[in-house]
């Protein structure tokens, strides 16, 4: 089966490149360089994946997948991007993009991201998720959290930081939004704070960093919850 790509760049010569080397893998890409002809082309056709570049004429990246999100459009997005600041990559992920990429990167790689992406949404996005089967979910009573079943014991704070965690799973969440969404922490706490109540929720859910069946490190960015 064909998997159509929609794709806003505005490096004619790398688009190109792209569009050539991904139809050896039966992936059709169609690109746009301007991003509102581009943004107007998905509310026309349904495409599997987006590549954004974040660098673009009149509109930001990070504007777009900002406007896509706000949409509730659930299109698989992949930021390929020659900017490099930490922030851009964070702000990206947080936003809902799903991977990103930073330029120079070989078309394989690429290639690599796009399938690992897609079989993503098509295990989680695609197939509708079963509260009851989840290891890790939140009570009817919304006051606990239950694994396998049996509440766990937390602190306020370890109860904020995992019960955002459940609202946001199997996303990347970054420790800056982590601090923000725990009222119980502020923008001043040391990250340090935050790891030790992540060590401690680990800890209660019979894992370690060494052994991340549940919370997983994403290096540079955050966490992620796997239930």
């Amino acid at each position: 089966m064909q998997t159509n790509i929609i794709m806003i760049e505005d490096d004619e010569e790398l688009a190109m490149m792209l569009i050539d080397f991904l139809a050896k893998y039966n992936v059709s890409v169609e690109n746009f360089d301007d991003p509102y002809i581009g943004i107007s082309a998905m509310n026309i056709k349904k495409y599997d994946l987006l590549i954004l570049d974040l660098s673009l004429p009149s509109m930001d990246g990070l504007e777009i997948c900002r406007e896509i999100r706000t949409k509730r459009n659930n299109i698989p997005i992949i930021i390929s991007s020659a900017r490099s600041d930490l922030e851009d990559k964070i702000i990206g992920l947080e936003l809902g993009a799903d991977d990103y990429l930073p330029k120079p990167y070989e078309p394989k790689e690429l290639y690599a991201r796009i399938m690992s992406v897609l079989r993503r949404y098509k295990k989680g996005s695609f197939e509708s998720f079963d509260e009851e089967e989840a290891a890790i979910k939140l009570a009817k009573n919304g006051a606990e959290i239950l694994f396998n079943g049996v509440a766990l014991p937390l602190t306020r704070a370890e109860f904020e930081v995992l019960s955002y965690m459940l609202k946001k799973r199997e996303c990347v969440i970054s420790r800056n939004e982590l601090i923000h969404n725990a009222p119980s922490l502020n923008e001043e706490s040391d990250s340090r704070s935050l790891d030790v109540l992540i060590s401690r929720i680990r800890s209660k859910l019979g894992e370690n960093s060494k052994n991340q069946q549940y919370i997983r490190s994403i290096r540079g960015v955050g966490y992620r919850l796997h239930v």
